[in-house]
């Protein structure tokens, strides 16, 4: 399967420019892809002001999206802000070419910049498959908790969309690697690039993984721009089955 990690600077909270420039940046043709990933909130920035901001499921973005995949003749995905039965939630969407739909609501929301505050926890932790993997979304701070993000034997590919800042792109490019090594997967991280009017400044560090932690592909830091690899998943199972570690894991179960 070819994989597709864009990174683009954000115009913040400007949805139409967002989706606009993101169609300059796609400039690839059908066929070339299997699977696109963009960064969290890469309609609006990290705002904690979904009120304004929020979307549903026939909303410009998830339009955009389904156009896109159509075009691209590709699955298109990454997080946006949506209203859901008067909640807000951090919200990953994957809309695939054929139709299927697939969601996931963060997890784990930031309470150091009030994201708690401003939109509900995800309860639930999800697998899709697409084109013969298994895919695992996180959404940035997921990344921290690796409990949630454990394999237990149901995934090949780990994708986390980011809004990571660049004073922790150390944790961050550290942190995708340890989930690519104890979780024996593939692993793409998104991040986007530029500044916010907080002030974060974000580098981007976006990366396609093996499950040796080795990069596949990198993309330079803040510069916006895409790259695509293809992923195998027959190296994968025969690499898990040489190297079985994942036979010794502890058993567990997972509260809500």
């Amino acid at each position: 399967m070819r994989v597709t990690i864009v990174q683009p600077d954000i115009f913040w909270e400007k949805k139409s420019a967002n989706l606009s420039h993101l169609e300059e940046i796609l400039d690839f043709s059908p066929g070339f892809t299997d699977l696109i990933v963009l960064p969290e909130m890469f309609t609006t920035g990290f705002t904690m002001d979904p009120g304004k901001y929020a979307e549903q499921d026939d909303s410009e973005t998830f339009g955009w999206m389904q156009k896109i995949s159509g075009i691209k003749e590709a699955a298109v995905c990454g997080s946006f802000i949506a209203e859901d039965k008067g909640s807000y939630y951090n919200r990953f969407i994957c809309v695939s070419p054929s139709g299927e739909i697939f969601r996931y609501d963060k997890r784990h929301l930031f309470s150091i910049s009030g994201e708690d505050k401003s939109y509900t926890q995800g309860n639930a932790r999800i697998v899709f498959n697409y084109r013969g993997f298994r895919i695992l979304p996180l959404i940035c701070y997921d990344l921290r908790f690796p409990v949630w993000a454990r394999n237990r034997g149901d995934y090949d590919l780990m994708i986390c969309v980011a809004n990571w800042p660049e004073s922790r792109r150390d944790v961050w490019n550290t942190l995708l690697k340890a989930r690519a090594i104890e979780n024996q997967c593939f692993v793409a991280g998104v991040n986007r690039i530029g500044t916010d009017p907080s002030g974060n400044s974000y580098s981007g560090d976006s990366v396609l993984l093996d499950a040796k932690g080795k990069t596949i592909l990198g993309l330079s830091v803040n510069r916006e721009g895409h790259a695509t690899a293809e992923l195998s998943i027959q190296s994968l199972q025969a690499f898990r089955k040489e190297f079985p570690v994942w036979k010794d894991a502890d058993e567990f179960t997972l509260s809500p």
